[in-house]
């Protein structure tokens, strides 16, 4: 079986927020903050903010959208 295991940095959610489809048209204004949900767990939580109309438009698009990291899926 293979290491399933991967690094979530920085570098790792900018580039897939540059390349992933549902980030299309959607700027990152500051950096990505990330944190680990327990010492525990393999499960993190990563806030982005992002540019967006005064309606809300971009980020509406992005609400319950999933796409995959390797092996992992995504929830927004």
């Amino acid at each position: 079986m293979e290491d399933t295991n991967i690094s979530i940095n920085l570098s790792v959610i900018e580039s897939i927020t540059q390349f992933t489809h549902i980030f299309n048209n959607i700027y990152l204004v500051s950096k990505p903050h990330i944190i680990k949900v327990s010492s525990k767990s393999d499960m993190a939580i990563i806030w982005i903010d992002i540019w967006n109309a005064q309606s809300g438009t971009k980020v509406k698009c992005l609400i319950n959208r999933c796409f995959n990291i390797s092996n992992y899926i995504v929830i927004i």
